[in-house]
């Protein structure tokens, strides 16, 4: 279990839902990847990230799909790319990411709460 840590310092973490609006293979990861670019509404705009989640997504489906994401992190650069959000998700049992999200629509930039 991780050290507890006050409720200020879990805010200061900007954790918002955006909505994919491009995708496409990232074929120059050292890993196999998936660059998205996301909608996080009119405030925050349009970020892109790529992310290791290949064994249950393609390019093709995740457009459209609502994400989670952390938006306050320093851009880091994976190859060639510029992550600039990191998309949250969970290990199933084979250690493959799946995509945390609403399971209700919800407005791009909602911030979590």
């Amino acid at each position: 279990m991780a050290d507890a840590i006050r409720f200020d310092d879990f805010m200061k973490v900007d954790i918002r839902v955006g909505r994919v609006v491009k995708s496409e293979p990232y074929p120059e990861a050292r890993k196999p990847a998936i660059k998205m670019w996301i909608d996080f509404g009119p405030e925050i705009g349009e970020k892109k990230t790529s992310a290791q989640i290949t064994a249950h997504y393609t390019p093709e489906v995740l457009v459209g799909r609502q994400v989670v994401a952390v938006i306050n992190f320093p851009p880091r650069q994976i190859g060639r790319f510029m992550s600039e959000v990191l998309v949250l998700g969970l290990s199933d049992s084979d250690g493959e990411i799946v995509l945390l999200g609403p399971d209700k629509d919800v407005p791009v930039g909602e911030r979590m709460h």
